[in-house]
């Protein structure tokens, strides 16, 4: 059995709102509920997992009643870091679980059901992969303290997720004590040893999280 845990942590302060980033609606419906419905749509028949902070969780259930959200998922609380809320979410995975878990960005949108194929088919090969997609931009390295310059971009990837991760290696993985290296669930798995492999995402899989990138959404949407 396949799963995917969504952690929507967020609290909306680069939005410049009150609501959390995760509740903002795009095209008419919460970034949340169009990121869950998205892999209900996935042919892997995925379980998800909904990693949600306690305190917003009664907004979330009235959020649900009003879109009429019917989408199947099990709810655990979101933790102090990224870290600790996907502790809790592999905590409802049963230990003695079979297959692939996905970790995914609750305001990631559009990401597509190719991504995610792949991402689970290369979990299934090698164990650990994560999405990336090539920088177009010139990037330019700046030290503290020295002056700036020109890095060949070729040689760097935009991250995305799903990562994705065999079940009982990603549990094991996160057994470990928390460390300030751990920006993403690949950071955790590669800290235990586990080499994680890159598999062709796609640039509509965006990351809400400021004013910008919602009116990015709703172009996206048209």
């Amino acid at each position: 059995m396949n799963y995917i845990i969504i952690v929507a942590g967020g609290k909306g302060l680069r939005m410049g709102t009150d609501i959390p980033k995760q509740f903002l609606p795009v095209g008419g419906r919460p970034i949340l509920m169009r990121t869950m419905e998205r892999f209900r749509e996935s042919a892997r028949s995925l379980q998800i997992i909904l990693v949600l902070p306690e305190a917003q969780q009664e907004y979330w259930h009235l959020l649900c009643e009003e879109y009429h959200f019917d989408v199947k998922y099990q709810l655990a609380n979101g933790g102090a870091t990224r870290f600790h809320s996907v502790q809790n979410g592999l905590a409802l995975i049963p230990d003695d679980a079979e297959g692939v878990v996905g970790v995914h960005d609750g305001v990631r949108p559009f990401v597509s059901l190719d991504t995610i194929d792949r991402c689970y088919e290369g979990a299934e090969k090698f164990g650990a992969v994560l999405p990336v997609t090539k920088v177009v931009e010139t990037l330019r390295y700046c030290p503290e303290g020295e002056s700036s310059r020109n890095v060949f971009r070729e040689d760097y990837r935009l991250v995305q997720t799903p990562q994705c991760f065999d079940i009982q290696l990603l549990k094991a993985a996160n057994r470990q004590p928390y460390q300030d290296t751990f920006t993403d669930d690949a950071s955790v798995v590669e800290a235990y040893g586990h080499k994680v492999e890159m598999v062709e995402g796609n640039r509509e899989n965006i990351k809400v999280t400021t004013p910008f990138d919602l009116r990015i959404a709703e172009a996206i949407l048209k």
